[in-house]
């Protein structure tokens, strides 16, 4: 019994010290001191969530939330293909609206924090390459719109 222990933990001893050797460095490997945090290697982002973490309040995202809720809710028949909330950017893949034959796809570009028409671009396009109507592209706008100012009023900040 004492034979297979002992190289258990030995092994567990190895796999210690690489990781604690992992974190001692106070360079990265650019050559740059990772000390503090206005160096340019703790400013950049892993991922979305690392802005919403406590140590990044000087982060700012530049897109108007109700915006960006009523463009994902009133598009919600679309699969979402990827989204930055940063840039403002949804685009998302083929799919059938309810009532219609027709398959689309769309391109939401939300470019500034107002509650604004000027702030929202909805590009769209059929399945087969097709131009899609301008009354269609104002229909879809139009609805963002109506349910952005409803999500705005029901959470009473009008």
């Amino acid at each position: 019994m004492n034979s297979v222990r002992r190289p258990v933990i030995c092994m567990m001893l190895i796999a210690f010290a690489a990781l604690s050797a992992c974190g001692s460095s106070s360079t990265s490997p650019s050559g740059l001191a990772v000390d503090g945090r206005n160096t340019e290697i703790s400013q950049e982002r892993e991922t979305i969530w690392d802005a919403f973490g406590p140590d990044n309040s000087d982060v700012e995202v530049r897109v108007n939330k109700y915006l960006w809720a009523a463009s994902l809710e009133v598009l919600d028949f679309l699969p979402v293909q990827s989204v930055d909330p940063f840039s403002g950017v949804i685009v998302t893949g083929y799919g059938t609206p309810p009532g219609s034959g027709r398959s689309y796809r769309a391109a939401v570009y939300i470019r500034d924090p107002a509650l604004d028409a000027r702030s929202l671009n909805v590009a769209m396009q059929t399945r087969g390459g097709g131009a899609v109507s301008e009354g269609t592209i104002r229909a879809v706008e139009d609805a963002i719109l109506t349910r952005a100012r409803q999500l705005r009023i029901a959470d009473g900040k009008l």
